[in-house]
């Protein structure tokens, strides 16, 4: 049986049944809105102070340059043990001990008195990001089974929603708070409102104790599986496009022409247009058996706007930068197949972990191999070319992994 929400969500129903597990199923969907808005500012508010972060701490270029991959290296390592956790804590604990690292470490960071400290500090926030990046698929499959693309909808949403708030408000936030120190600050407030939910949620997790879920999930080898790597090169390649595009698309409008202001506004236009596709995507695409439909539609939509970029960079850059930013929707595309491609909340924890922690360290090359890419060439022609080749094993692994079929029958065979 299962209940549903004021808001039209359907909650998982354990005994005993009644008004306690509707509270429960509205304070876990809270729960997940509050991480997901957590999960991005953390690194965008540092990306936008870079600069003063820089000075302040004499940081060295080379070191500034690891500080903006660090993410990515994060979350490719920590990634992986997050399942393990899960299986032996259950994923509340997981998620719970998650968002305390992240408050930690951004309420701590802004007090470093060095750059080793600096970096040590926001790898302990990192790794909670990390943690529940990988968590938040599970609890969704685990809570919502019959509604996983509209709470994958929902939370990936939010989650761009806090990006763009993060690169709005940092710079202001450090005018007004009296430097950089302070515009980091703000945020581990915010980390906060993500940590109380789970506090209240802890009953509600039916993987706190070890039991067959455990037991199965030791089974599931997602690297041992076609759909395990095909799903994983997918998130890779696009994550590297995402990393990509947010890395250097400014610096491409602005070489074609347009004024730095107008290049971020174009560049602020992705992130807009994928605000609501991030919303409806995963709802639509959930209703059919087979996402290779919209996996090929959004493929298109970034050639298109890559070869735009070859040909018209500066007449047509808005057509460009919207197909891009719709381009983009293979990220919650991505999310929504982590959990369609498994069976139960244990195969999706297997899934989530490998396809994002070999996901990210695929990532992670992007941005290094774009600025290559231009420094021999002296020109953006040739990166770009580069980003329609990432294409192709994008376009192979979501045509594999967009197929009805789950992680767990794989395995088993």
């Amino acid at each position: 049986m299962e209940q549903t929400t004021p808001a039209g969500l359907a909650v998982a129903e354990r005994a005993p049944a009644g008004t306690t597990d509707r509270r429960a199923g509205v304070l876990v969907l809270v729960g997940i809105l509050l991480v997901a808005l957590n999960l991005r500012p953390a690194i965008t508010s540092v990306g936008a102070l870079l600069g003063e972060v820089q000075t302040g701490l004499s940081m060295s270029g080379t070191v500034a340059g690891l500080l903006t991959t660090l993410p990515a290296l994060c979350f490719g390592a920590f990634s992986a043990l997050t399942p393990r956790l899960s299986r032996r804590f259950g994923a509340h604990r997981v998620l719970l001990a998650a968002m305390a690292a992240l408050v930690v470490g951004l309420a701590v960071r802004p007090l470093a008195p060095s750059t080793p400290v600096f970096i040590l500090v926001s790898v302990l926030g990192l790794a909670g990001i990390a943690a529940g990046n990988v968590t938040l698929p599970v609890l969704v499959r685990t809570h919502f089974p019959r509604r996983i693309g509209l709470v994958t909808g929902l939370y990936t949403m939010v989650l761009n929603l806090g990006t763009a708030l993060a690169s709005a408000v940092a710079v202001p936030a450090a005018h007004a708070t009296g430097g950089w120190r302070g515009g980091l600050a703000v945020w581990a407030a915010v980390a906060v409102l993500g940590f109380v939910p789970w506090l209240g949620a802890l009953r509600a997790d039916p993987t706190r104790t070890a039991g067959a879920g455990a037991t199965v999930a030791t089974r599931i080898r997602p690297a041992r599986t076609r759909l395990g790597w095909a799903l994983a090169v997918y998130m890779g390649t696009q994550s590297l496009q995402a990393y990509v595009v947010f890395g250097w698309l400014a610096r491409i409008f602005a070489d074609a022409g347009w004024s730095a202001g107008a290049a971020g506004l174009l560049v602020s236009l992705v992130t807009a247009i994928g605000m609501p596709i991030a919303l409806l995507l995963p709802g639509l695409a959930s209703r059919g058996r087979d996402q290779r439909p919209y996996v090929v539609g959004l493929i298109a939509c970034y050639v298109v706007g890559y070869v735009g970029l070859l040909v018209a960079p500066h007449a047509g850059a808005i057509l460009w930068a919207v197909l891009i930013g719709i381009g983009g929707g293979a990220f919650p595309l991505a999310l929504l197949m982590v959990g369609l491609r498994s069976r139960t909340p244990a195969g999706t924890s297997a899934m989530s972990g490998f396809v994002q922690s070999v996901g990210y360290l695929i990532a992670a090359l992007g941005p290094f191999a774009v600025g290559f890419l231009h420094d021999a060439t002296r020109g953006w022609t040739v990166p770009v070319v580069f980003l329609l080749v990432v294409l192709v094993p994008q376009l192979v692994g979501g045509l594999i992994a967009g197929r009805n079929r789950y992680i767990e029958d794989e395995a088993a065979r």
